[in-house]
């Protein structure tokens, strides 16, 4: 029989049967969240700049250091817990959550993900002497590490080589190419760039990405662009360009080859941008039963409840939550290395329903809060502008999960038409 004490709330992932751990940890992510967050999420929108002060409290109560490690001075977070408090987190600003999973995924991937992947005992033994550094810079000085995917090819959703090269010298590595839509950008001390390994031939291959922080601070390194998007606007993507960077052999985040035997194995490592949209589904949920409820603060406290059509329509919103719910607390609990064909094809339905979910539970808001709910003061547009970005996110965009899931529905490993 559980003896803890219930929560005041219910999490944005829905009554689990959650772990004391968990449950703290919800605890400090919403009390964080109602009380700095959302209060200074329009800001952050409103100028398209990075939360700062959001980082300042994240690092402050020691979030950032979130799926370190204890061993290394960590929380210790496994993958269900870090998608829990990020959804509680995106329920109060989607931009800090999702910039939040960009450095939690290097902490992750190179933590909890890599001990599930496959190594010789060489190998082991160089990541587990790189990653304490790595891990010690977050602990130790709060570093924030951000992770820049995509180049406007198909590389970010593993269908090709990246178009950014490394290439092999004396002590480190020479980084060279670009980086579209890089959150974080002017806020991390390191950027995680995925990047080929140039092997002086003309056949680069996926096989060979390379995992490499590079520090802010490097000579070569620039930052460049506009960033003033239609929504997600806090997370500051602008592009980054590497002329000739050069990085120390330590600052492999994974060791060579490393990274794509992860991806084959892990693939909920590509969930974890999902919790952020889940929040905001709850978001506007939250917001349009207090609207119509007469319960939002600075508001007339007008009552809307009483008409058929918004019951019915909060009705609907409400089935469709739980289903987004159901399904993503089933996916992370079955998160695993190598997971069998019908949990992937949970997971991708998982990340499906979220991603287009949460903006059909915030057009629905909109349409039943009506007109005065399309205001700047109040979050409701906001959080529609900002639903609308996840199904276009690599390396799990809408389109290409429909692709993926029909296509391992109907093939089996290695089989093709003739």
């Amino acid at each position: 029989m559980d003896a803890l004490p219930a929560l005041s709330f219910t999490p944005a992932v829905g009554d689990l049967p959650f772990t004391p751990k968990q449950r703290s940890l919800l605890a400090l992510a919403n009390e964080l969240g109602r009380t700095r967050f959302a209060p200074r999420a329009a800001q952050w929108d409103e100028s398209a700049s990075f939360p700062f002060a959001n980082y300042d409290d994240l690092r402050e109560a020691g979030l950032l250091r979130l799926c370190v490690p204890e061993s290394h001075g960590g929380l210790g977070a496994d993958f269900a817990t870090y998608m829990m408090v990020a959804a509680e987190i995106g329920r109060f600003c989607g931009a800090t959550a999702l910039t939040w999973n960009m450095h939690i995924c290097s902490t992750m991937w190179t933590g909890v993900l890599a001990d599930g992947i496959p190594m010789t005992d060489a190998q082991r033994a160089e990541h587990a002497k790189r990653r304490e550094l790595h891990f010690a810079r977050i602990v130790n000085d709060g570093a924030i590490y951000a992770q820049p995917f995509s180049e406007g090819s198909a590389a970010a959703a593993g269908r090709a080589p990246f178009g950014t090269t490394a290439k092999k010298v004396d002590g480190g590595w020479l980084i060279n190419g670009r980086k579209i839509f890089a959150s974080l950008s002017g806020a991390a001390d390191y950027y995680g760039v995925l990047c080929t390994e140039d092997k002086g031939d003309e056949h680069p291959d996926a096989r060979d990405t390379l995992y490499i922080a590079v520090p802010a601070t490097s000579a070569g390194f620039t930052i460049s662009g506009e960033w003033n998007p239609l929504g997600m606007r806090g997370t500051v993507s602008r592009n980054l360009v590497f002329k000739d960077v050069f990085v120390s052999d330590d600052e492999q985040l994974m060791p060579r080859g490393i990274y794509f035997k992860g991806a084959q194995t892990w693939p909920a490592m590509f969930f974890t941008l999902a919790p952020t949209y889940l929040g905001i589904a709850n978001a506007a949920y939250d917001f349009t039963v207090q609207y119509l409820r007469g319960e939002v603060p600075g508001e007339p406290p007008v009552k809307r409840r009483q008409y058929p059509t918004k019951q019915i329509a909060v009705a609907q919103m409400r089935i469709q939550l739980e289903a987004m719910k159901s399904l993503f607390g089933r996916a992370i609990a079955e998160a695993r290395p190598n997971p069998g064909k019908d949990e992937k094809l949970r997971l991708y339905a998982a990340h499906y329903s979220v991603m287009e979910g949460a903006n059909d539970i915030a057009r629905l808001a909109i349409r039943t809060c009506g007109g005065q709910s399309m205001m700047k003061h109040l979050p409701l547009e906001r959080l529609y502008r900002d639903s609308r970005c996840g199904s276009l996110m690599l390396p799990w965009t809408a389109e290409l999960i429909l692709d993926r899931m029909g296509r391992e529905t109907l093939y089996e490993a290695g089989e093709r038409d003739e």
